[in-house]
C-alpha cells in the first residue's frame, strides 16, 4: 500500500510540474528554452516601449498605445488614442515573426514591414488584421483586405480567424524574396516578392503608381494605428541566414 502511495504522490507531483512547465512557457512576453536555443528573441519586453518608437518621432508615444498586464494596446482617438504608428528601431530583412493580436468589434490594424518612410511614401507591405465586421472587409479585390491578407495586394482565402474578443496568432516569414503569411498555425498564404505574380497583383493595388513597389531589401517592423482599440503581445522574432541585424 505504501509503496502504491508513493507512487501515485511521485506521478501528481511529475504532472503538476509537467503543468507548471508548461504555464511558464506559455506565460505572455517570454521564451522558452527551446525557443531561446532556437534563435528567438523578444521584440518587445511586455512592459516598456523599449526597442520602439514613433513612425513620426524619435520616442514611443506618450499617449495613445496603452502598455498594461503584459499588453500593448493602441487606443482609439475617443479613449486618448491618436499618436499613430509605432515601428521597430532595428530593421529586418530575413526573419520569422510571431505576434498575438486580439481585435476589438469591428476593429482595423495592421503589422507592416519592410517600412522605410523615404520609400514609396512609407507605404509598403502590410498583413492585415481587421475584424471582419469592419467596412473594409468588403472592400478590395478578392478579400485581399481580410485579416492575415497581403493588404489590397493578395487574399489569404483560408484564414479562419478567432473572433473579435479573443486571441490570434500571426506568423510572417520573410526569406530572400519568399514570404508567407500565417494565422493560427495554419499557412495561408505565400507569395515571391518581384516575381511576375507578384508585380501583377501590384498592379492591380492601390500601389501601382511606385515602381518596384515592396521589393526593398530591409525595413522596420511596424504596427499599425487605425483608429480602433487592438491590443498584441508575444511579439518575438527569429532571425534568418542573410540577416545581419
Amino acid at each position: 500500500m505504501k509503496s502504491l502511495l508513493a507512487a501515485a504522490l511521485f506521478l501528481t507531483c511529475l504532472s503538476a510540474a509537467s503543468a507548471m512547465e508548461k504555464c511558464c512557457a506559455e506565460r505572455p512576453n517570454t521564451l522558452s528554452e527551446a525557443e531561446v536555443k532556437d534563435g528567438w528573441r523578444l521584440l518587445w519586453d511586455g512592459q516598456t516601449g523599449a526597442g520602439w518608437r514613433s513612425s513620426r518621432r524619435d520616442s514611443f508615444p506618450e499617449k495613445g498605445w496603452l502598455i498594461e498586464n503584459g499588453i500593448l494596446t493602441v487606443l482609439p482617438k475617443k479613449e486618448g488614442g491618436g499618436a499613430g504608428d509605432i515601428i521597430t528601431r532595428e530593421t529586418f530583412s530575413n526573419f520569422i515573426l510571431k505576434v498575438d493580436f486580439r481585435l476589438t468589434e469591428a476593429a482595423n490594424s495592421g503589422i507592416k514591414y519592410f517600412f522605410d518612410p523615404q520609400i514609396n511614401g512609407g507605404t509598403t507591405l502590410e498583413y492585415q488584421i481587421l475584424c471582419d465586421k469592419h467596412k473594409d472587409a468588403a472592400q478590395g479585390r478578392d478579400g485581399n483586405r481580410r485579416v492575415a491578407a497581403f493588404y489590397d495586394v493578395m487574399p489569404a482565402k483560408d484564414a479562419k480567424p478567432k473572433p473579435a474578443g479573443e486571441w490570434n496568432s500571426a506568423m510572417i516569414v520573410s526569406r530572400g524574396r519568399k514570404v508567407e503569411h500565417w494565422l493560427n498555425g495554419e499557412k495561408v498564404l505565400e507569395f515571391e516578392r518581384g516575381s511576375e505574380a507578384f508585380r501583377d497583383a501590384v498592379a492591380k493595388s492601390k500601389f501601382a503608381k511606385h515602381p518596384n513597389w515592396g521589393e526593398q531589401t530591409a525595413g522596420h517592423i511596424l504596427l499599425q494605428d487605425h483608429s480602433d482599440r487592438v491590443s498584441f503581445r508575444n511579439i518575438k522574432i527569429k532571425l534568418l541566414d542573410g540577416d545581419g541585424n
